[in-house]
């Protein structure tokens, strides 16, 4: 009898350990990632150990079986809601979707029930299938799971339509398991209905495929753009600057005339005033270099000369490498979302109160803080991001937000003082 119980808390330590697995890989934590992810791990197996102990130790059978969903599906739910990023039907999908790909492996075990259900041995047997089952499938599963949290992020509606397909398909297979297990007709019709939730499913991935792909033209669209336009207003500004010398060394010959003339004189100090009227005018002209590397140079150049034009006082110190440790395009991406939102927030100042404070160096890592003063209330998500006040606003902080997940990087927005504050660090 004891190694009978053994066998069967075994073979239920199994099935929701890959459970557990495939709803790990489709969860994406809250921030710190691997604060919440260990968490969630741990809180995991106390749910699932607690359960098996009472079943080897405390005769616990009778109990689970009837309320078993309570014991350790409720606490797994409230768990995963607790420690995933989104509290909504994403990740309820998420936890449908884990027990839905649970359900294909209930599903061969019954077929190798009922095929060998004349075999001594056939309940080890199914029990090998259905393990066997588990095992591919998470290996299936975490082939799409990148393409999944992704669409976590730009996906923000629909998600509940979604979960009635796998819903539909776990509450089936909770049926036939639980009444009519043993019948081919049932396991045709399970098998019918894992087909289409499977068809389903592989439509629902290229969709996000394709919608990824999209974005991520779009993404590299606006990113050739930004650097083309700012590298041409940079050069814009190299001539304009390159045609004030050429006038400035044309006229040098009329002003030394002149200077001569007033030393000829005697006036010297007519002289040193007019020399330095032209030293001034030469370093007006003076072309400005913020950083070593061309496209962000062009980038602080552009939005720099952009809020200067507005009455924005910019007060910038900048210490940059030439060699950096991302990609130069990606991060000039971060920087113009970051300094055109600075530039909105100022404008709904008066004249006398819009600033841009922005201080980034290279050494030891690339450290970014931009501060602008905002006269408007801001609130943040629960990642910590700030909303967006009207519909398709808020495009530019998910940009930085996407970059330092891909990156590894950390940012941080804060309103303090009047004073609205992002930090940056990769």
């Amino acid at each position: 009898m004891l190694k009978l119980d053994f066998y069967h808390t075994f073979y239920i330590g199994i099935s929701q350990a890959f459970l557990g697995c495939f709803v790990f890989l489709l969860i994406d934590f809250r921030k710190p990632v691997a604060k919440w992810r260990t968490r969630w791990i741990v809180s995991a197996v106390l749910i699932v150990g607690s359960n098996l102990i009472g079943l080897l130790f405390l005769n616990f059978w009778d109990t689970y079986y009837r309320a078993g969903f309570f014991t350790v599906t409720v606490p797994y739910i409230v768990v995963t809601l607790w420690c995933s990023q989104y509290r909504d039907f994403r990740a309820a999908f998420s936890i449908i979707t884990g027990l839905f790909v649970g359900c294909i492996g209930t599903a061969n075990e019954m077929l190798a029930a009922l095929l060998l259900q004349h075999n001594k041995y056939c309940e080890y047997y199914s029990f090998a299938v259905r393990a066997l089952s588990f095992f591919l499938m998470f290996f299936i599963l975490r082939r799409f799971s990148l393409t999944y949290r992704q669409m976590l992020h730009q996906l923000n509606r629909s998600w509940g339509i979604l979960c009635l397909i796998p819903f539909s398909a776990f509450i089936a297979m909770l049926y036939t398991a639980s009444y009519s297990a043993n019948s081919s007709v049932i396991i045709v019709l399970t098998y019918g209905l894992m087909i289409v939730c499977s068809g389903a499913y592989y439509l629902m991935y290229l969709f996000f495929d394709r919608v990824q792909k999209e974005n991520s033209a779009r993404y590299e669209a606006r990113l050739s753009a930004l650097q083309v336009s700012a590298l041409r207003s940079r050069m814009e500004a190299v001539k304009a600057a390159e045609h004030a010398i050429r006038t400035e060394r044309h006229d040098l010959r009329h002003r030394l005339q002149t200077v001569a003339e007033l030393v000829s004189r005697g006036d010297k100090d007519a002289a040193l005033d007019f020399l330095d009227a032209a030293q001034k005018r030469l370093d007006e002209q003076k072309e400005i270099r913020w950083c070593r590397p061309p496209v962000l140079d062009a980038v602080f150049s552009s939005y720099f000369d952009q809020a200067q034009n507005q009455g924005i006082r910019v007060e910038a110190a900048i210490s940059l490498p030439g060699a950096l440790p991302v990609n130069e395009g990606e991060l000039a991406i971060v920087l113009a979302n970051a300094l055109e939102n600075a530039i909105h927030a100022n404008l709904e100042l008066p004249r006398e109160q819009r600033e841009i404070r922005c201080k980034m160096v290279g050494t030891p890592s690339i450290m970014l803080e931009l501060s602008n003063p905002c006269s408007k209330q801001v609130t943040f998500d629960d990642r910590g991001l700030p909303q967006a006040q009207k519909k398709d606003h808020g495009l530019g902080v998910q940009s930085i937000a996407a970059f330092c997940e891909k990156h590894g990087a950390v940012c941080q927005f804060e309103l303090t003082n009047g004073w609205f504050r992002l930090r940056l660090v990769l």
